[in-house]
This record gives structure tokens, sequence and C-alpha cells, in this order.
């Protein structure tokens, strides 16, 4: 047992269940870091999740974690101070700071015996319905995509392709359930980007994220002037400082973990947003349980909900957020509620 905040970590290689393309990438892999930070017997845990867009490696993630040292703190509820030093370390690696994050919240709460939508003073999240990803794909697999999702209560489409009407047609052919549009910044035009959203306007989308480059802020405010629907940001924002360029031009915002630095920050995003009157996603990467059942404890608080990752995986090694028709139920457990169903190398 130990009387010191003991920081480990290893590599993990998370496997889809089926290829996910969007307009910049597609894998069948997503990289990502594993943590754990023990503390007197008890062990609380995190995640770094790694897709392309993050520009993060599973060797600079190991790298940053290698530089950090606890040594100077007594005990893990000083969670201020320890995550204002890791984040001074250096700048960006803000999953590898995210998987920090997590493991001290879980860590802490589990301590206090207390789930961590009450370290936040939040009642449980209930009645959650999270939206299911279908990415750029045949028509064979996007029907394969829709059988699996027929009793989800929204679905979330990637799009910033040649074949954009095509795919929302073949969708509409199948369901009328509500959509969420996700382009990835895949469109280049403004004009031709607002003739697509008002098509899609008719084909009851709810709302449309990133459809350009998170470079083109001009275009984008005019975007979001003209447009019968909300534009959400995803790339555009990272983190708390990053409001000051896009509160005025975008509709929303999809906050992340793995963009956040984790837990303590977006919950700031989220009542910084709520001060800005934004609209707000709770999404994920392709993650885990792990940084998944993390993240929906602060679901409450926002509108639309997009945590679909543990179940586009097939090799997810912790137990915690179950599903059941597109909805989301957590547990009570302390902390960020979850069981790690295989034990660290």
């Amino acid at each position: 047992m130990s009387e010191k905040i003991e920081l480990s970590f290893e590599p993990y290689t998370i496997e889809l269940k089926h290829t996910f393309a969007v307009s910049s990438s597609v894998r069948n892999i997503t990289p990502s870091v594993q943590t754990e930070l023990k503390y007197n017997g008890s062990t609380g845990y995190g995640e770094a999740s790694l897709p392309p867009y993050l520009e993060e490696t599973q060797e600079s993630v190991i790298l940053f974690l290698s530089k950090i040292d606890l040594s100077g703190f007594k005990e893990p509820f000083q969670i201020e101070e320890i995550l204002n030093y890791i984040d001074s370390i250096e700048e960006g690696n803000n999953a590898a700071k995210a998987a920090v994050d997590i493991a001290l919240h879980d860590l802490v709460c589990k301590i206090k015996n207390i789930p961590l939508y009450k370290y936040f003073s939040l009642s449980k999240p209930e009645n959650l319905f999270t939206s299911y990803s279908i990415g750029i794909d045949s028509d064979e697999m996007i029907d394969k995509k829709l059988n699996e999702a027929r009793d989800f209560k929204f679905l979330k489409v990637k799009l910033g392709s040649s074949r954009d009407k095509e795919i929302i047609e073949l969708i509409r052919s199948k369901t009328e359930l509500p959509l969420y549009v996700d382009v990835n910044q895949g469109w280049k035009d403004k004009s031709e980007a607002l003739r697509i959203i008002e098509w899609l306007a008719g084909k009851n989308v709810l709302l449309v994220e990133q459809p350009l480059s998170k470079e083109q802020i001009d275009d984008i405010a005019w975007l979001t002037a003209n447009s019968p629907l909300p534009i959400i940001a995803d790339e555009s924002v990272q983190r708390l400082n990053d409001f000051e360029i896009i509160k005025d031009i975008y509709s929303g915002i999809n906050i992340k973990l793995m963009k956040s630095t984790g837990l303590r920050e977006a919950f700031k995003m989220i009542m910084k947003a709520k001060a800005e009157e934004l609209k707000i996603m709770l999404g994920c990467m392709v993650e885990t349980s792990c940084a998944v059942s993390a993240a929906v404890n602060l679901a409450s608080l926002v509108d639309w909900i997009d945590l679909d990752g543990p179940l586009l995986i097939k090799n997810d090694n912790f137990k915690g957020l179950t599903y059941q028709d597109g909805r989301i139920k957590i547990s009570d457990q302390p902390g960020i509620g979850v069981e790690k169903i295989s034990n660290m190398i």
C-alpha cells in the first residue's frame, strides 16, 4: 500500500468493429495509452485516445507522461494544483493530460466514496440518449450499421465526400430518425455548403458539425449567420482559451475530454458555453468505456450527446456505462464508474 501518488501507463490499441471513415481519414484501429494512479490502496483509471487529427501518438504521450513527477504532492486531493503543474510541463499534449486528469478524478472520488457527478455537484445523469455514428462507407456497410442502430433515437452521419446526398438519401430510405451531420472540415466552399445545409434542413437533420476548415473563420461566420441549422464547432475548439475565437462564429461547440485536457477543463468549458448562450454537444473519440464513462457524468449539462465510442470497438477492456436502445445508463459506484477487465502489464 502506497502513501504517495504513483503514476503508471501503457500503450493500448483499440480495435474497431468496422472500418471507420471520415472526410480526412480511414482507420481500423485507434492508438491509445491507458493510465493508472495509485494512492493508499486505491486506483484511478484514465485513457488517452489518439485519432489522427489530434497529432498525438503513443510515443508522444508516453514521453510526456514520463516527465510527470508527482513526488511534490502529498495527496491526490490537490486536483487543481496537480493539474496546473501537469499543464505547465509542455504546451499541447491534450489527450496525454486528459489521461491523468481522468485517472485523478477517478482516484479522488473513489477515496471520497462518491460517484464523479457528485464531485461536480450535479444530479445523476438520467434519460440520456446518445447518437450512433455512421462513417462514410459503402451502401452495404451503411445498411448494416443502420440495422445495428435500429433502436436508437439519433444517428450521427459523417459527410464530406462526393456521395453526401446519396448517403443521406440512402439513410432516409431506411429510417426517419433525426440526424446529426458531421463534415469534419470536408466542405470547401461556403456557398455550396449553404446549399447542402438548406437541402439537409428538409431531411430531419438537427445540426451540422464543422462544415468548413477551422481556418475559414470568416466563411464559417457567414455560414452560421445564414444557415437554417445550428453550426457546431469541433476541430475549431479544443480548450477554454479557444472561446474568444469561436464564440461569435458558431451556434455551439462539441466538447471532448481528449481535446480539453480532461474533466476539469471540460466542466469549465460547459459553464463558459452556457454563459455565452452556445449550444453544447458532449462527444468522444473512439474510446473505451473508461473515458466515455467519465464524460457521461457531465451529460446532464448539455444539449446533445454523442458518446457511442465503446459501441464502435471490439476490445473494450473496461466495464462501465451500459447502453440499451441508445439509452445510456451509469452506475452509482464511486469514481468514474468503471472496472478494469484486464490488469496493467
